[in-house]
């Protein structure tokens, strides 16, 4: 299995996610300073924390498949997180109007990791890569609930506010 052109695929996007997650974890930072509530900054700081939990996931995803951890550019995370910046640049100081648009920023980067690593979950499932499929299973249930708690906090009060301002 690991010689055939599946199973490349797959390595090769588990390093796009790789990537993709340490260049995250670059961004959060910003995204928690600019945050205006502190509940938002909070989610972002405890996200942080998570996102370093999904980085050495993926290192014993490689671990279990005798590969190499490494990262190779992923364009699509490069795009959303180039987005959000711009959201953080157009948007006042201070305001819940970035706050939401905060929230769309990250929910954007969710989507993208949930569609991922539910896809590259199956993916190993099916080629009996059963230890891949757990790890790749315990970050798909925690990005899910990050997208939730996004949902909650934008729900809550954060949309409300945006649009009074």
């Amino acid at each position: 299995m690991k010689n055939s052109d599946f199973h490349k695929f797959f390595v090769d996007e588990l390093k796009d996610l790789y990537w993709a997650e340490n260049a995250l974890l670059k961004d959060l930072p910003k995204m928690q300073a600019a945050a205006t509530s502190e509940e938002l900054a909070k989610g972002f700081e405890k996200h942080a924390e998570e996102t370093k939990q999904h980085i050495s996931r993926l290192e014993k995803v490689f671990e279990s498949l005798g590969e190499k951890a490494e990262g190779v550019k992923c364009e699509a995370m490069e795009g959303i997180l180039k987005e959000g910046r711009s959201i953080i640049e157009d948007t006042a100081k201070d305001t819940m109007i970035r706050d939401a648009g905060l929230v769309l920023a990250a929910q954007k980067v969710e989507h993208y990791e949930i569609a991922t690593y539910g896809t590259l979950k199956v993916f190993a499932s099916h080629m009996g890569h059963r230890e891949a499929e757990r790890l790749l299973a315990e970050t798909l249930d925690n990005e899910k609930a990050t997208n939730g708690y996004l949902t909650g906090l934008a729900e809550r009060f954060i949309n409300a506010k945006a649009v009074a301002e």
